[in-house]
């Protein structure tokens, strides 16, 4: 029996540095089983997200078992998880261990990821403008 949760990270698959974070990220086989979910194509996972008032634009999201977190808590989270095998999963490790270094640098790399779509022609998800929308 495997006891172990399952991780969740919800991203944006086209972008090309979250892609690229997020197929390089290794989680340790005793945390979890990880599973990446692009925030595109929907499904219960977004419509949580969605219902917690999250925009998937501004962060993204790691699931572990039932436990959510956001933005600068979910690359924190990611990062006391990972293996700290090989130069990509230590560099991460280092700069996202602490919360409070956490918090200042996910701006930096959601402005990025922000300026990168905008500079590929990408939309973005626009999940909570979906969320309004819905009410009409």
């Amino acid at each position: 029996m495997n006891d172990r949760p399952e991780i969740v990270i919800v991203y944006d698959k086209q972008c090309p540095a979250c892609d690229y974070y997020c197929n390089l990220v290794r989680v340790r086989e005793t945390v979890g089983n990880l599973v990446l979910q692009d925030a595109r194509d929907g499904g219960s996972i977004v419509e949580e997200i969605t219902a917690r008032g999250w925009d998937i634009d501004q962060g993204m999201v790691v699931k572990v078992g039932t436990e959510l977190y956001y933005g600068s808590e979910a690359i924190h989270a990611l990062s006391l998880m990972s293996t700290n095998q090989g130069i990509f999963n230590r560099v991460a490790y280092w700069s996202f261990r602490s919360k409070s270094v956490s918090k200042v640098l996910y701006p930096f790399l959601r402005f990025f990821r922000n300026l990168l779509l905008k500079l590929l022609g990408k939309t973005k998800i626009n999940n909570l403008k979906l969320k309004e929308n819905d009410r009409f």
